[in-house]
């Protein structure tokens, strides 16, 4: 009887254990918890994982400082190329200098040099004609035509390079390396220099080297060029677009200028095309027509005066001498008035209206 009571009671307890665990499935499927949101969720498996969770708002001064420091840093290394620029830019300019006052030393003493043996050699074939003969007259003879073989081989070279075109050139590129310098020394001391500042003043330095080079040899301007145009010692920019803009009911542009002052710095950029360099390029060219014609003219003298001290007669003693005269009042002219160095203070000067005409135009 015990064993039928205890397995029917296990039985009765068997469904009614079933209905209550289903029950409570029943019950645990219908009431779902409320989930935490995905913040705290990161935030509590971080935390059991021995993770940090840094907030946004957190990060944001974090981003600002490093955003400054970058951008100090870009300022930094702007500032040191820029010093290393300036460094070099002095070093130019008292190149330029030096070599501007040595080749003026060149003018003076080749052409002191110069006057000397076409001088001596005119005189020598004057005495010629007064020695009767023999070893005395072969003498001069041999002396004459060397000192004007001498004369006009030297004074082609001259007339080759022009001396005093080419101080002119070294001392105007010592003074625009030396504005360049102040010019960038004011950026670093006023401004906030950046990358930018450090290509354009790149660009300065190329510019100035391409328009007054330093060697002799080899990458020398033409002092005798076909066509004469402006010197331009600046990197050509093409014109910035500007948007128009309308401030107070008159017509305004980015950089400030109204319409009235638009209006007269287009006259004076009129001024400048039509008169200004204009004028200075034909002053160029007419010094340089007179600058080829005596430096033809100095060599074919020497020339005829050292053929007609090698024949005799009374004709070729009045080659030797007379041509010995004229080559000397040449060279004077040219090389001691420095035609080449009016030249160049044309162009120069052209060039000078030519980037005010620019500066203006692009802004």
């Amino acid at each position: 009887m015990a064993t039928i009571q205890a397995s029917s009671s296990s039985v009765s307890s068997f469904p009614r254990d079933r209905t209550s665990a289903a029950s409570k499935t029943r019950e645990s499927y219908i009431s779902v918890p409320k989930l935490p949101c995905a913040g705290n969720l990161i935030h509590e498996l971080n935390k059991r994982n021995g993770l940090q969770t840094i907030n946004s708002a957190e990060m944001k001064p974090f981003i600002r400082t490093n955003l400054k420091n970058e951008e100090a840093n870009g300022n930094w290394k702007a500032v040191e190329e820029l010093y290393a620029i300036m460094e070099a830019v002095a070093d130019r300019s008292e190149m330029h200098k030096n070599i501007g006052v040595q080749r003026d030393n060149w003018n003076r003493l080749l052409l002191n040099s110069l006057n000397g043996m076409t001088v001596t050699a005119a005189t020598m074939a004057g005495l010629a004609s007064l020695t009767g003969g023999g070893a005395p007259l072969l003498a001069l003879k041999l002396s004459v035509t060397l000192l004007y073989t001498a004369a006009t081989g030297i004074l082609m070279v001259m007339n080759k390079i022009q001396p005093s075109q080419l101080a002119e050139e070294q001392r105007n590129a010592a003074r625009l390396f030396k504005n360049l310098h102040q010019q960038l020394k004011t950026v670093v001391e006023v401004g906030r220099p950046s990358l930018n500042d450090v290509k354009a003043a790149m660009e300065k330095v190329l510019a100035l080297d391409k328009a007054y080079p330093l060697p002799l040899l080899g990458t020398m301007l033409e002092k005798f060029p076909e066509t004469v145009e402006p010197a331009v010692w600046w990197p050509r920019e093409q014109q910035r677009s500007q948007q128009e803009e309308t401030v107070g009911g008159g017509l305004e542009r980015n950089n400030g200028w109204s319409e009235k002052l638009e209006e007269e710095m287009r006259e004076v950029v009129g001024v400048l095309k039509r008169k200004d360099a204009p004028e200075y390029v034909r002053l160029s060219k007419l010094v340089l027509k007179v600058n080829k014609i005596l430096a033809i003219c100095g060599p074919f003298l020497t020339g005829v005066a050292a053929v007609g001290s090698v024949l005799d007669g009374s004709w070729a003693v009045a080659l030797g001498v007379v041509g010995g005269a004229l080559a000397t009042v040449v060279n004077t002219v040219e090389h001691g008035g420095q035609v080449g160095m009016v030249f160049e203070m044309y162009r120069s000067t052209a060039g000078l209206f030519q980037l005010m005409e620019e500066t203006i135009e692009s802004t």
